[in-house]
């Protein structure tokens, strides 16, 4: 009877220290390092591919560059121009900067960070194009930064073209923060031509505060414009089709087709359906008889802005072509200056 008890009591002891040794071995038992990587790994989200393209992606990313030294390249009465450069994802981006003389207003001069359109990018040069237009903004008070898109120029990088890539709007959200790093400026705005037009469009959409924006024969807004109007451009020279630009091109249109304006990634990528918190103004300019950007391009963003609190206005010339140029230069120079200033 006691040999009986005495089994029973040891089993009983026997079960408790497995019950106990089990704790332990669980409490101080560590996972191995490539199953916790697994794990997280799994439960993470996928990023969407060419998830860099969207306003979403592009409000979120950080825009830190500042000016390099300044080389004065030309001088007069009225203003001095400098070749300087900054940076943009890591890439020296090169720029000709022109100040206004004369004594400063109190704050800094007004400023725009100037985009050009497109130009193939082996017959882009600095100082070239837009020297009227540059100088007619500097005669008037206004520093004007020309920025040399990366791949153009001597500017480091490939040319990724502006309505399938985040590259200009990047290049251009970083000049603005360079010449913002400056002591001299004040409010900066942006301007562009062409192409130029979805580079400002969606960079006011990636960066709200941006107060005042002018586009001259812009394209492409909604995308949904430019399945209607397309474009007729015959300076226009394609990537070729081993360079990197094509290569990523045709990996966006398998993974995401074609513009398709119920698409969930395509929405994020127009810049028309982010125009709710923009706080600045926007002036278009184009001419009729533009024979390389339709003017509807212009009319039918003017529809869009007209749905929501943005200060637009458009102002049509009857003739001038895709660089509104003669007469219809001159009023629409004026138009600009006078927007800068009462905006800037």
């Amino acid at each position: 009877m006691v040999k009986s008890v005495n089994m029973r009591f040891a089993a009983i002891l026997i079960f408790i220290g497995l019950i106990f040794g089990t704790i332990f071995l669980l409490k101080n038992y560590k996972v191995p390092q490539s199953i916790e990587q697994s794990f997280v790994f799994k439960a993470s989200p996928t990023p969407t591919p060419f998830y860099e393209m969207t306003i979403p992606y592009l409000r979120s990313r950080e825009y830190k560059s500042n000016l390099g030294e300044l080389e004065k390249i030309s001088e007069n009465g009225s203003y001095t121009s400098y070749l300087t450069s900054y940076t943009s994802d890591g890439l020296k981006i090169n720029g000709l900067l022109t100040k206004p003389k004369g004594d400063m207003p109190e704050g800094g001069f007004p400023a725009i960070v100037f985009i050009h359109g497109y130009i193939p990018p082996t017959l882009y040069k600095t100082t070239e194009k837009y020297i009227d237009h540059v100088d007619f903004l500097a005669r008037n008070g206004i520093v004007v930064f020309k920025i040399d898109l990366r791949g153009h120029g001597d500017s480091e990088g490939e040319g990724g073209g502006a309505y399938y890539s985040p590259d200009y709007i990047i290049d251009a959200l970083s000049a603005l923060s360079a010449l913002d790093s400056s002591d001299f400026v004040n409010k900066i705005g942006l301007w562009g031509h062409s192409m130029a037009g979805n580079v400002v469009l969606r960079s006011f959409a990636s960066k709200p505060e941006i107060p005042a924006v002018v586009i001259w024969a812009g394209a492409v807004y909604s995308y949904e414009d430019f399945v209607k109007y397309r474009l007729s451009d015959n300076s226009y020279r394609p990537p070729e089709l081993s360079s990197q630009r094509q290569k990523r091109r045709q990996e966006l249109f398998s993974v995401h087709g074609e513009f398709n304006k119920d698409n969930a990634f395509w929405k994020q990528v127009a810049p028309t359906n982010y125009l709710g918190d923009i706080k600045g103004a926007i002036q278009l300019h184009h001419a009729i008889d533009d024979d390389v950007v339709n003017i509807g391009y212009s009319r039918d963003l003017m529809k869009i802005l007209d749905q929501t609190k943005i200060p637009h206005e458009l102002f049509e010339y009857p003739n001038g072509g895709h660089n509104i140029s003669g007469l219809s230069f001159t009023q629409a120079m004026q138009k600009t200056v006078e927007f800068f200033k009462n905006t800037l």
